[in-house]
């Protein structure tokens, strides 16, 4: 499915440019030059993300910004040309997703587009038979009860959920689970949460059907 991109900026040749660089990367986009026109653009096209200049000639982005928030989760990257830290503050007040000033680096801007994009299509949950991963909440479930886990074992089963079928060596394993402090997980550590993983997931944790070793090479998520 491609996805669309809007952009409401009013200086032509920056819109123009924007364009020509999105749809070299394979994105439909759909634009317009003046608030009015933007919001007929927004409202008759399925828009992914819009990339929304600050101010325009009957409007500003801040209004837009407010009224598509009233009835649509659509991500926003605003841009300006003012130096003032102001609208900055402002934008991510209203809830913008990112924020970009005058003149830019036009592979930065396609870069938080991709990043923004990435975030809005990443699922919110992950399941596996009778286990459920709430990414948003932080929460994990097994046969519909609530159960605790470390911060090691969240982003480990996260790890696991996300590449099931799949043998992950240890390498693999640390270099995802390296602690957001920097402080090193070592091959012991990586053990120990194994183990405490499969107590509180494992029907047997001694004979795990989830989480296999698999001997020389690492470990593997298995369904049945």
């Amino acid at each position: 499915m491609t996805i669309r991109i809007g952009i409401i900026e009013d200086d032509e040749a920056l819109c123009e440019g924007l364009k020509t660089a999105f749809e070299l990367e394979g994105y439909e986009v759909v634009s317009a030059g003046t608030a009015k026109e933007g919001r007929s653009v927004l409202k008759d096209n399925n828009c992914d993300l819009v990339v929304l200049d600050c101010n325009l000639p009957d409007g500003n982005g801040f209004e837009m910004v407010k009224r598509l928030s009233e009835y649509s989760s659509l991500p926003v990257l605003m841009l300006t040309a003012r130096g003032s830290e102001i609208d900055e503050i402002q934008a991510l007040e209203f809830g913008v997703d990112d924020f970009m000033r005058k003149p830019f680096s036009l592979a930065v801007l396609q870069a938080r587009v991709r990043k923004i994009l990435k975030k809005k299509t990443e699922p919110f949950l992950l399941t596996s038979e009778n286990l459920t991963m709430d990414l948003k909440g932080g929460e994990v479930c097994l046969n519909g009860e609530k159960i605790f886990l470390s911060g090691i074992e969240f982003r480990l089963l996260k790890f696991f959920l996300e590449n099931r079928g799949q043998i992950l060596s240890k390498e693999q394993i640390l270099n995802h689970i390296w602690d957001s402090s920097e402080n090193y997980v070592d091959e012991n550590t990586l053990a120990v949460a194994i183990r405490r993983l499969r107590l509180k997931i494992e029907e047997n944790p001694s004979k795990p059907k989830k989480i296999r070793t698999m001997h020389g090479m690492g470990y593997i998520w298995q369904e049945r």
